[in-house]
């Protein structure tokens, strides 16, 4: 009779850890699958293109331009298929090391926080300069008050006053102290019968597409960071914006004041007239 555990009970367990999870990309394949739709459809439905639908099935995420831009698509394909994004946003970061830190805003802060400090001096050198030329004005004035005075006394004492006339004053030309109005920004004369849309990257980089009326692309691709794109259509525009929260628009020559999160990703249509987003 032997005591102690058999050797059943000495086999190792199976691991049951990393290779039975599911990866993010064959969660979603499965969950589309499941809701009996094709690539096309989702495609469709979310405004992803096809590659990088293909792409992000196959756990492929090189494709969607960064951590960023594939955490956006995955929330948005998640939520076409029916599918918590919230488990596959937390696997994926965990799989990539943590969230990605919102880096790209400290240089931007820090640049704006510099820039008021390197102009203080030339203001100050302005204001220096002002004050010395009026200086010099009035002292000016003074001693040519004094020559004056002086003439007029040679005059009394019986200097020949053949030359004598009287000194002109001196005209001085005011300048106009109204100032013009500041004119308004160009893509504010935007014609009334088409819309008109300037995107402008100015937090950041972003990926964008934008398509007139009849569906025809207009422009697909990254926008750098102080980058902008200007689109023009008859009736409409379609846009889609990688992260919106870098982006600033103006539609109509009127600036849209919406509140996009860093990392959004936003489909926006927008027709002539007072701009609202479709």
């Amino acid at each position: 009779m032997s005591i102690g555990n058999s050797p059943e009970d000495e086999r190792p367990f199976p691991d049951v850890t990393e290779e039975a999870r599911t990866s993010v990309g064959r969660a979603l394949k499965q969950a589309r699958i499941e809701a009996g739709l094709t690539v096309d459809d989702v495609s469709t439905a979310t405004r992803v293109r096809i590659a990088i639908v293909h792409a992000i099935e196959a756990d492929d995420f090189a494709p969607c331009g960064g951590d960023v831009y594939a955490r956006g698509h995955i929330r948005t394909l998640a939520k076409a298929v029916r599918l918590d994004p919230a488990p596959l946003l937390a696997q994926f970061d965990t799989e990539r090391g943590g969230r990605p830190a919102p880096t790209p805003a400290a240089p931007l802060f820090e640049a704006e926080r510099i820039r008021p400090e390197r102009r203080g001096p030339n203001w100050t050198a302005a204001m220096v300069a002002a004050i010395v030329a009026v200086v010099g004005f009035v002292g000016f004035t003074a001693f040519k008050g004094g020559d004056d005075g002086s003439a007029r006394d040679q005059v009394a004492g019986g200097t020949p006053t053949a030359d004598k006339s009287a000194a002109p004053t001196p005209k001085k030309s005011k300048p106009a102290d109204q100032k013009p109005e500041p004119s308004d920004s160009a893509i504010a004369a935007a014609p009334q019968d088409k819309v008109t849309v300037q995107v402008s990257a100015v937090d950041g980089r972003s990926w964008i597409s934008a398509k007139d009326h009849n569906g025809r692309m207009l422009f697909d691709g990254l926008l750098k960071k102080g980058e902008s794109k200007t689109f023009q259509d008859s009736s409409k525009i379609n846009l889609i914006l990688g992260d919106a929260g870098a982006i600033q628009l103006y539609v109509n020559g009127k600036k849209i004041e919406d509140d996009f999160q860093p990392g959004a990703v936003e489909r926006l249509t927008y027709t002539k007239g007072d701009p609202e987003v479709g």
